[in-house]
């Protein structure tokens, strides 16, 4: 799955610490080429491969690709179907290489709805690499963010009934530990494929203060080089999370001559 390389590192003031894609235009990719959708969500499995690499190689610490959403179970069954064994097949071939590579997979999302053996590959898969640091990656599949706020609000009120009584308990860290990338930092930035510009209901929660950028170019086609001029224009951009620019600039002076 992964091979050395020599990865040009850009000129840029920080790798994000979790990157975040939504890794869209498998089909369209192959019906411009007169190809069945399939080879498109192929050809997506090679760029997850890239992006993986890259990932580790640049010093990226979380990558959460949204790989089947639960609004996906909608296209033709045929499709659903070959995206189900390819996801099987990716858990069964390349896990072993990903534990090498000391990359801790995980899966978010509902996988109770998935086939029996495409949920015990899931579970050998994060059993085997639980451990590891180099890289931590998440797969959403069968996920949405508005499940996810859901699902970790039915959560919290179970650990917690005396907050169903005492709602001005609740506050943001008592929800987020229940969400599904809980122990992840935010996003630092987000990248969609393939022309289309909205979150499409991931990662509705985490997504606040994301940095985001789109590309017209198909996710079959996404590797280094696209990876890198996302990063580039991360670093372009004044992250001030509600203060002013007048605030963050003493201390990027003062993190800049901590770092000296």
């Amino acid at each position: 799955m992964f091979t050395s390389s020599t990865l040009d590192v850009p000129n840029t003031s920080s790798i994000p610490r979790h990157i975040a894609i939504v890794m869209d235009g498998n089909g369209r990719w192959a019906k411009n080429r007169l190809m069945p959708r399939v080879a498109g969500h192929k050809r997506g499995v090679d760029a997850v491969k890239r992006t993986v690499q890259a990932c580790c190689e640049l010093g990226v610490e979380h990558l959460t690709l949204f790989a089947f959403s639960s609004e996906n179970w909608r296209r033709p069954p045929e499709e659903v179907s070959v995206l189900m064994r390819l996801f099987i097949r990716v858990l069964r071939k390349d896990v072993e290489a990903m534990h090498r590579e000391n990359i801790c997979l995980r899966i978010v999302g509902d996988t109770t709805a998935f086939e029996p053996e495409l949920q015990a590959a899931i579970a050998s898969a994060q059993e085997l690499t639980k451990n590891n640091t180099r890289l931590y990656l998440n797969i959403a599949a069968n996920y949405g963010g508005r499940w996810d706020i859901l699902q970790a609000t039915k959560n919290m009120l179970k650990s917690r009934p005396d907050l169903a009584d005492n709602p001005e308990l609740i506050t943001e860290a008592s929800l987020s530990q229940h969400l599904c990338l809980q122990g992840s930092p935010e996003p630092d930035l987000f990248i969609r494929t393939g022309g289309e510009q909205r979150v499409s209901n991931f990662l509705l929660w985490q997504l606040a203060y994301t940095e985001f950028y789109f590309t017209d170019k198909f996710w079959p086609d996404f590797g280094k080089p696209m990876l890198l001029e996302a990063i580039d224009s991360y670093n372009n951009r004044e992250r001030r999370f509600g203060r002013t620019s007048e605030q963050i600039q003493p201390q990027l002076v003062n993190v800049l001559q901590s770092a000296q």
